[in-house]
């Protein structure tokens, strides 16, 4: 299996798998025997047996989005070319998870600084970073993009209720400042109409929103950002094609590394770490909501691990698969790993890119095989049956407003109390599994110098306790992270980070406040990880963010 993938339209991917190939190997030839790229394609039930036929049926509908969408991609771009005319120069997209992943990797990888607009991504309640927001608009200037698939997810609507309150009484039509992502016939579609919204994009119903990155949830923002994104779809399309239903197996870019993935999650090897180049550095991001909402059940799945501190190969577990992404053209950084990390005995997918357009095609590659590795799992890869848990938990809080009641003893400690803190950390950091996993999840005001001291204190849990470790921004993990840290392997330990907002933002027309709201979501998520036997820690760091982050990284590094 090892070489590459021969079409010259599509990146290359090589594979060196160790002891796990001859269960590759096996692997393919039963797939080549029972047809599977033509199951695929047939959206055939009995591939998945673990899901219900509705799923199978309803939610296969991205494997022809690349040529459905380079349809209408004049559409989106005549779109496009009359928001610049109108003088927007700035985009903000209003969502949570599927809604805002895909958005934020088009923003980030294609950001040009010329005509396009800038687009940045909402997908915080933290009152401190909506106020920052906020504040450094040029709200005349600004396009508000609200993406939903159900319309009826709390965060979005808050955002909306905030910002339209914001500009709700500038001179004008303030909906013609606003856009809509939907599906059809959502509480949100009727919204846009009734505030006379810029315009409403109907999402395709049988494709979900982790798979909704080549639809119009993620090429209106990326058509918005400037994205070439005609090329884009033409590169999804080339990766299509390269997976097609009469495609041998051995040929087909999706089905090896579905297979690759699943049989080296049945051998430990659950940690999928992403190391990428940096013109596609923003595509785990992605990711990593795709494997983990996938794949993240039933006491299984594939662990994303994402912008990881780095190590020397051998300091790494045996529960570990790289992927490299790779660029083609110059020097690669990435590249220089491979040779190390097959050294120690790691082993490694390593994909290589020629331009960021290809992205398109990465993107159906990967939702083909994560689609495929659900019947090696033994999972339903098409739904998230743990993320309710969390919203009826932190629903609950919210009516309690967000008070930590009732926590068992020691779960909750403040940063300022440093002996209790370092028994805290002692306690949920004993008796680790070999293949555990460390989660850090921050319901702080993302920032940059913020973001710096995490991944700073991720350094140290890595380095002190030699375990792979993830890291997230709540309540924006929830949508991507939450339900394989509820639902999947039972080896994760979580680190809950809170805080105290400097000042509280209202959600106009509500009862309720952002900073009641981000409380009452890490509240709701602590009680369900608690509720599925999780080893959870919070740790209050109080008004200082900043020194209550750097308390807490010493007490780590002991």
């Amino acid at each position: 299996m090892s070489g590459g993938t021969r079409s010259p339209s599509i990146p290359t991917a090589d594979f060196a798998l160790g002891d796990a190939q001859g269960a590759v190997d096996r692997r393919l030839a039963s797939w080549e025997a029972a047809n599977v790229g033509r199951r695929l394609w047939q959206k055939d039930p009995s591939f998945w047996p673990e899901a219900p036929a509705s799923d199978v049926a309803g939610r296969l509908g991205w494997l022809h989005l690349p040529e459905e969408l380079r349809a209408k991609a004049s559409e989106l771009s005549l779109f496009a070319a009359g928001v610049r005319h109108d003088g927007f120069r700035e985009v903000l997209v209003l969502g949570m998870g599927g809604s805002s992943l895909a958005p934020e990797v088009f923003g980030e990888t294609f950001r040009s600084g010329g005509a396009a607009a800038d687009l940045r991504v909402v997908d915080t309640t933290h009152p401190d970073a909506l106020r920052r927001i906020a504040q450094r608009l040029d709200l005349e200037r600004t396009l508000f993009v609200v993406s939903s698939k159900s319309g009826t997810t709390m965060e979005p609507n808050s955002f909306f209720d905030y910002f339209w309150h914001l500009i709700g009484h500038a001179p004008g039509n303030p909906g013609s400042r606003f856009v809509a992502i939907t599906d059809p016939g959502t509480p949100l579609e009727s919204l846009a109409r009734a505030h006379e919204f810029r315009a409403v994009f109907s999402g395709p119903p049988e494709v979900g929103g982790r798979y909704s990155a080549l639809s119009v949830f993620g090429l209106v923002p990326a058509q918005l950002a400037g994205a070439p994104v005609d090329r884009i779809l033409g590169s999804a399309e080339a990766m299509a094609r390269a997976c097609g239903p009469s495609v041998p197996v051995l040929e087909n870019p999706a089905v090896r590394l579905a297979a690759a993935l699943g049989e080296l999650a049945l051998a430990g090897r659950d940690k999928v770490t992403f190391i990428a180049d940096p013109p596609f550095a923003s595509f785990p991001k992605w990711a990593e909501q795709l494997l983990a909402e996938s794949t993240g059940k039933q006491g299984r799945g594939l662990v994303p691990v994402v912008d990881e501190p780095p190590a020397a190969p051998a300091s790494y577990g045996r529960d570990r698969v790289f992927v490299l992404l790779e660029s083609a053209e110059g020097p690669s950084p990435v590249g220089k790993l491979r040779a190390g990390l097959l050294g120690a005995g790691h082993p490694v997918v390593r994909i290589r890119l020629n331009d960021p357009v290809d992205l398109g095609g990465e993107f159906f590659r990967w939702e083909a095989a994560i689609a495929l590795v659900g019947p090696i799992l033994r999972i339903d890869p098409f739904d998230q049956p743990d993320v309710e848990l969390a919203k009826q938990l932190a629903r609950e809080a919210m009516a309690q407003h967000g008070r930590p009641a009732n926590l068992p003893a020691g779960t909750s400690v403040p940063v300022e109390d440093a002996a209790a803190l370092s028994a805290a950390i002692a306690r949920w950091s004993s008796n680790l599994e070999p293949a555990a996993y460390l989660a850090v999840q921050a319901y702080l005001a993302p920032s940059v110098p913020t973001s710096e001291a995490l991944e700073s204190l991720r350094g140290a849990i890595l380095e002190r306790l030699g375990r792979a470790t993830t890291l997230g921004y709540g309540p924006r993990f929830l949508h991507s992270t939450g339900q394989l840290h509820k639902g999947g392997p039972p080896t994760g330990r979580f680190l809950q980070l809170t805080d105290h907002p400097a000042t509280d933002v209202p959600v106009p027309g509500t009862d309720y406040t952002f900073g009641r709201l981000i409380q009452a979501q890490a509240l709701g998520d602590l009680r369900a990880l608690l509720q599925r036997g999780r080893v959870v820690l919070r740790v209050e760091l109080g008004t200082d963010t900043a020194g209550g982050l750097r308390a807490l990284e010493r007490v780590v590094h002991g």
